[in-house]
């Protein structure tokens, strides 16, 4: 830890004025532009809320949950992170007050200070500061975003922490990023700078000067505009960074570099770097600006109304739309809206491709189950993913094997004595929630000359998992006989981890979550071989229309 005392530098990226204004496009964004001039980076999250992680929070509350590779349940930012650069990261890279104060009652519980009052200075912040440089180890370059906006009082800690750290190591080791909205007010036909001031204020009242200002907007801002927040912000005009709305977040690199960020970065810092290699960004950029057609994906899930519950697959079909050279157009169904009496199928006819993801719980199962049936007897492209695996298997079960009593999940059914969808012995004693599912990166054996083994080439593969029930082997003979393959089993041969249905087109669900591993540079194997299929499926329906 001393060597990345030594050795690191560190940024910080904090918010104002409202949440949710892309800290972590920013933080992504700087750190593929650090990349791309040889640097190592890497990047973390803090977030201030008390819970241990985001495992137990339900989607519509925080968006989705992110598994790192070894099984953290984490901050949707950590997608961005791995997307954009090409680190792996890990549970250090994501902690939260309540991780931040089990540690320090741990320590004090065991003796660790001696008998003395444990304060949230020195004692929290020396804890903060402790997983700051355990999850900047071996890095060049550190960024860590700071969660919720300047003025929260459960963030205080954490702004504490970090003005601390640059009076330890010094201002050529220490970057404070500050990013804040300026707002275009209609009726006055302005862009309003008063929040940013505000927010600059708010922080510096507690020890902190931003180097950088990214100011999120509607469009740029023009240049007398970054002169009067320089001014009163007291930064250098080359330093407040206009942050525009776009379509498209991979674009925000170019248009960072454009604006000399990642230089502004590194003279602040003392870095001596060579230039960047952006030629992997121009293409993705080219890829976004040219598609050569358009196809449409419903994601049939459960927490539609949050976009962000399903934030993970909705970039991997953006990656697979650029890789096919195709715009892909995402409509999110509610499956509970499938459940009516009054549901037309017809209402699937228009989409080349259907989706069903993950969830817990039985609200909107057999909507989700229809949505499976309606893909599976259309022959229209399907990917299902963890739950989206099961109910395709409790379709299976119900509509084709006509095991209409193990046509369930022991999920929502405890008194199904033979589910098609079970519990593994290392699970039923399980009586906490938080972090016990099957977490993180797993083997898999593919099966030669299968649609999966087409996707991946490669024989074994490693995939992330977040789930607690699995398919009952005890129906694999059933299944396989009538046409579904297993493609994907685990190494032991224990687990159903892919399958297949042979008399269709491309219907392939899978137990993990392949989203998590997705990248706009390399797509996921499946989401690219479904967008292929959804190109097909689109010409075989519109056959004068080029796609």
């Amino acid at each position: 830890m001393s060597d990345t005392r030594q050795h690191t530098k560190f940024i910080f990226v904090t918010g104002g004025v409202v949440s949710s204004l892309g800290k972590g496009i920013v933080a992504s964004s700087l750190g593929a532009l650090l990349e791309t001039r040889g640097l190592r980076v890497a990047l973390s999250k803090a977030d201030p809320y008390l819970n241990i992680d985001p495992g137990t929070m339900s989607p519509t509350q925080h968006g989705e949950v992110f598994v790192t590779e070894d099984g953290a349940e984490t901050d949707l930012d950590l997608g961005h992170y791995e997307r954009f650069t090409h680190a792996q990261l890990s549970r250090a890279n994501s902690f939260t007050t309540g991780q931040v104060y089990d540690a320090v009652l741990s320590k004090e519980r065991n003796g660790d200070y001696l008998g003395g009052t444990v304060q949230v200075v020195p004692h929290v912040t020396a804890q903060i500061k402790e997983n700051i440089f355990r999850a900047s180890e071996g890095a060049d370059i550190s960024i860590i975003e700071i969660g919720g906006t300047v003025g929260d009082i459960e963030g205080l800690p954490f702004l504490e922490a970090i003005r601390q750290m640059r009076y330890e190591l010094g201002q050529a080791n220490v970057l404070y990023i500050h990013l804040t909205l300026v707002p275009y007010i209609a009726a006055a036909r302005e862009l309003k700078t008063k929040p940013t001031q505000h927010s600059v204020k708010e922080l510096r009242s507690i020890g902190i000067q931003p180097d950088i200002l990214v100011c999120r907007s509607e469009s740029l801002l023009p240049e007398e505009l970054k002169l009067k927040i320089a001014r009163f912000c007291n930064v250098a005009p080359n330093q407040v960074i206009s942050a525009e709305d776009v379509a498209n977040i991979y674009t925000m690199p170019l248009a960072f570099h454009a604006q000399k960020l990642d230089q502004i970065v590194v003279d602040a810092l003392g870095i001596w770097t060579r230039k960047p290699d952006l030629h992997e960004w121009h293409a993705i950029a080219r890829r976004i600006e040219n598609p050569k057609g358009q196809v449409k994906i419903a994601v049939v899930g459960k927490y539609t109304l949050v976009a962000d519950s399903y934030k993970s697959i909705e970039e991997s079909l953006l990656h697979a739309g650029l890789y096919n050279e195709v715009t892909v157009e995402i409509d999110y169904i509610d499956s509970a809206d499938l459940e009516s009496p009054t549901w037309d199928p017809q209402q699937l006819r228009p989409y080349h491709g259907i989706i069903v993801p993950g969830g817990f719980g039985n609200r909107g199962v057999n909507g989700k189950i229809r949505a499976v049936e309606f893909a599976r007897v259309e022959q229209v492209p399907f990917l299902g993913i963890c739950l989206g695996l099961q109910v395709a298997a409790i379709e299976f079960c119900r509509n084709v094997l006509g095991k209409t009593e193990a046509a369930t999940s022991l999920e929502w059914d405890m008194d199904a004595e033979k589910p098609v969808i079970t519990l593994m012995n290392e699970q039923r004693a399980l009586v906490k929630k938080g972090g016990t599912m099957r977490l993180g990166g797993y083997p898999c054996q593919l099966q030669a000359g299968s649609k999966a083994g087409a996707a991946y080439q490669q024989e074994q593969i490693t995939e992330r998992h977040r789930h607690r029930y699995e398919f009952n082997t005890i129906y694999k003979e059933a299944f396989e006989g009538s046409g579904m393959t297993f493609s994907g089993i685990s190494p032991d041969g224990k687990l159903m981890e892919i399958m297949e249905y042979d008399a269709h087109p491309w219907f392939v669900a899978c137990q993990f979550h392949p989203e998590l591993k997705s990248k706009p540079m390399k797509p996921h194997p499946l989401f690219r071989a479904l967008i292929q299929e959804a190109k097909r499926h689109k010409n075989e329906k519109e056959p004068s229309h080029v796609a």
